[in-house]
């Protein structure tokens, strides 16, 4: 009779074996080719360890009392620069592993007792590599995800961007001026000690900030005298369409307060809630600074550019009145101390 043996089919996941006594790293050896898993063996565990540090292991199978350091000490140098291997501590007797705390404390996976018998291994091996398939899986799909937001996101900032574009072709002074404000705003945050997320945000609501003119009438936009109450009525709905335009789309919710809020004063005397305070968020009163900086030091069709010592002026006169006066110190500071920034934003986006 023919007799038909099974086919072992060869595992991709990358297992090593430490442990101070051979003859156990041998056996391990048979009985995991047999059921198709390759097996890096060590019996020093230091040699272990600079293995370690230049080859990516799935799972790792640890003798826990050894010279010279034991398991747990493995483990713990193992946690400084592998977070994700899986970890199965193999002992001579369950009364010498190490207290549950640290195998928690360590993200040790699983310990076994050595047997002669190792069917309760293979399964803890076999447990394992499913585990860790699922977490690869888990990985990639959040990959795919990121990838798949990233591409959204862009598409959005397309779409907004060529809004913007639109905004700037009706307005000569609208052109460069988000360019200048996003920037700006970005040299004050960073001044303030703002972190990199932050700062993201201040660039991208500063370039998108004033996009809601796209919705006020050219008669109004491009108007060379002053304005009428019910003229300058139209202007102040720009930050409202602003939000209707960027609101649905979760992107952009962290530069929504941007947008709406870059009119508000300190005193309570801006639009369109008539915000006061540090109830105005954070981002907004640097945009205030920002945006009002660059209204007064770029020419304009009805009047030239202000002097810089008359900007600086005006802004220490508001100080508390249209600015966070905090905010408002600060970017006094960067004009009287580091307005070689500023000029360089200004030649860059002019």
């Amino acid at each position: 009779m023919r007799k038909y043996m099974q086919e072992v089919v060869s595992s991709p996941f990358k297992i090593i074996a430490v442990d101070d006594d051979p003859g156990i790293l041998d056996s391990l050896t048979v009985v995991l080719k047999r059921h198709g898993y390759d097996l890096k063996t060590f019996t020093n565990p230091l040699d272990a360890l600079e293995e370690m540090k230049k080859t990516k292991y799935d799972l790792l199978l640890l003798d826990f009392i050894m010279d010279p350091l034991h398991g747990d000490q493995v483990v713990a140098e193992i946690r400084k620069f592998d977070k994700d291997l899986y970890i199965l501590l193999l002992t001579g007797h369950k009364d010498l592993a190490p207290p549950l705390d640290t195998i928690k404390q360590l993200d040790i996976q699983g310990y076994c007792e050595k047997s002669d018998n190792f069917d309760q291994l293979l399964l803890l091996i076999e447990s394992g590599i499913k585990s860790i398939e699922q977490r690869q899986t888990i990985s990639d799909i959040n990959e795919k995800l990121t990838d798949a937001n990233q591409k959204l996101k862009k598409s959005y900032m397309d779409i907004i961007q060529t809004i913007r574009a639109t905004v700037e072709a009706k307005d000569s002074y609208t052109r460069g001026h988000s360019d200048r404000v996003s920037a700006y705003s970005v040299l004050i945050g960073k001044y303030l000690g703002l972190n990199d997320s932050e700062l993201e945000d201040l660039r991208v609501g500063g370039l998108f900030h004033d996009v809601g003119k796209i919705g006020i009438p050219d008669t109004i936009l491009l108007k060379n005298g002053k304005l009428t109450d019910e003229e300058y009525a139209e202007i102040k709905k720009h930050p409202m369409i602003g939000v209707q335009i960027l609101g649905d789309c979760d992107v952009f919710k962290n530069i929504i307060p941007f947008v709406k809020y870059h009119h508000e004063r300190y005193d309570g005397r801006g639009y369109p809630e008539g915000l006061s305070g540090e109830n105005i968020p954070y981002m907004a009163r640097i945009a205030a600074v920002a945006d009002s900086f660059d209204a007064m030091s770029s020419k304009r069709v009805y009047r030239d550019s202000l002097p810089k010592e008359v900007v600086r002026d005006e802004i220490m006169k508001n100080l508390g009145t249209q600015f966070d006066p905090h905010i408002g110190s600060v970017f006094l500071d960067i004009i009287d101390n580091h307005y070689d920034e500023i000029e360089e934003i200004k030649e860059k986006y002019k």
